[in-house]
């Protein structure tokens, strides 16, 4: 089984060597600008071959790239094309079905790239000797010193992580270069044997994270603060797009970065606590969650407590806190797959009673309407994926094939490979019958006090 995690090297350099990475990576934003001109004046292609038969020596000429990172910007500016035309796609189905009214205009003019980043191929335009990295200039080759998170060096300096790709990436702020290396890493194959512990995880705003194991083992990650921060955040972006002068508009982007970052800090907390060795922890399929879910009101009709509640709900990366999840719990010799989330806030872990007034207006309180039984809300829904985790992993066990999300056809999902089924199995499994089956096979859970990782519940 192999991980890919991304290194973070900053780069020592000497000033002579920074004006040198300073004009490859101007050259390269150049190139892409030019590429970018080329594909929206020959019908907005997203084709990388057409794109490096049209312009690979124009490149080559008037920007000076080296050949492989010439192929890099048409790659590069063909993916941004075929992003945009995704969207696209979604807005005339979207217009279609009354969901806006608005055209997306992405593709109105070429895209402009502003970045100075390069992305560079392992072997060719940077390799990892002696005294650093070997990177690749328009002046030849120079090698730099570098340093970083200690544990990513030694994987590095031990030679136990395969490097693929890179990108050279600018921070204006300081000033300094880095470069984002993505690290392949061999991993031993994890058996059933070697799970000690199971796991769900309930996501939501109030609360990041809820957590509990089969042997209620519980913990709680309190979201209140990362609210207040958002809506600040929201607060200030109103305020400085109705200004619009240059200044607001320099000062909305470094608050954008600082959102992001703010963002990415409390998902890395959140996962690292939650990836705990030898575990196989149980995550919700959240995939399409919005359509599958009641809509809300949007727009004008909407109310200004329901405006705010959407922004509450989608103000956060709660895929990529499942991401962070993944990667950590494969560094911990442990595995994150999905479960289906139907249901999961509505079912009683007593006695299986599913309704939606166990939730009171929604609140923070479950209270079953059958048995009575009450206890908080988001630790329901945590114990519903523990459950459900736990009876995929006695699949495992039964079986000796474990699907790491609900629909395989997605190929290699949440660190799992995808031959654990084949492809007609990855259909049937896909399939609205077979999400009937498992959901009907949830329903017969029981949390009991006497429920761990090998009794039958």
């Amino acid at each position: 089984m192999k991980q890919v995690i991304t290194a973070k090297l900053k780069l020592n350099l000497s000033q002579e060597q920074k004006s040198l990475l300073r004009e490859v990576s101007l050259a390269y934003r150049d190139a892409l600008n030019y590429v970018s001109q080329v594909a929206f004046d020959n019908k907005r292609t997203s084709s990388a071959n057409k794109l490096q038969k049209l312009a690979y020596y124009e490149i080559r000429d008037q920007f000076r790239l080296p050949a492989q990172m010439a192929c890099n910007v048409c790659r590069q500016v063909g993916a941004t094309y075929r992003t945009l035309w995704t969207k696209v796609k979604q807005n005339n189905q979207h217009r279609k079905q009354g969901k806006t009214k608005k055209r997306y205009k992405g593709l109105d003019k070429p895209p402009h790239f502003v970045s100075r980043t390069c992305n560079l191929n392992y072997g060719r335009d940077f390799s990892f000797v002696k005294e650093g990295i070997s990177l690749i200039t328009l002046q030849g080759r120079i090698k730099v010193s570098y340093s970083g998170y200690q544990k990513h060096l030694d994987l590095i300096k031990s030679g136990q992580a395969k490097a693929k790709g890179a990108k050279i990436y600018y921070t204006p702020s300081n000033k300094t270069y880095y470069l984002l290396v993505s690290l392949e890493i061999e991993k031993p194959d994890i058996q059933p044997t070697d799970i000690k512990r199971v796991s769900g995880i309930d996501v939501g705003r109030r609360y990041l994270a809820v957590e509990t194991d089969t042997q209620n083992q519980v913990s709680f990650y309190n979201g209140k603060s990362t609210i207040h921060k958002a809506n600040h955040y929201q607060r200030k972006r109103k305020s400085l797009q109705c200004k619009g002068t240059r200044s607001a508009k320099r000062r909305l982007k470094s608050l954008s970065g600082r959102e992001r970052r703010f963002r990415s800090d409390v998902n890395h907390q959140v996962s690292k606590k939650v990836a705990k060795p030898n575990s196989l922890i149980g995550l919700e399929e959240l995939t399409h969650i919005r359509e599958r879910t009641n809509p809300v009101r949007t727009g004008k009709k909407a109310s200004k407590k329901q405006r705010k509640a959407n922004r509450n709900q989608t103000s956060w990366s709660f895929a990529g806190l499942q991401s962070f999840i993944d990667y950590k719990a494969v560094l911990n010799d442990s595995l994150a797959i999905q479960v289906d989330a139907d249901y999961t806030s509505q079912s009683c872990p007593h006695c299986g009673h599913t309704s939606k007034g166990n939730r009171p207006n929604k609140g923070l309180t479950f209270h079953c309407e059958n048995c009575g039984f009450s206890l908080h809300a988001d630790l329901v829904g945590a114990r519903n994926v523990a459950m459900r985790t736990l009876l995929t992993r006695q699949d495992w066990v039964s079986t000796g094939s474990l699907s790491a999300c609900p629909d395989d056809s997605k190929g290699l999902v949440l660190g799992f490979p995808q031959n654990a089924r084949s492809p007609q199995e990855s259909s049937d499994v896909s399939s609205d019958e077979a999400k009937a089956m498992r959901l009907s096979r949830f329903m017969e859970l029981r949390w009991t006090a006497e429920t761990s990782q090998g009794a039958v519940i």
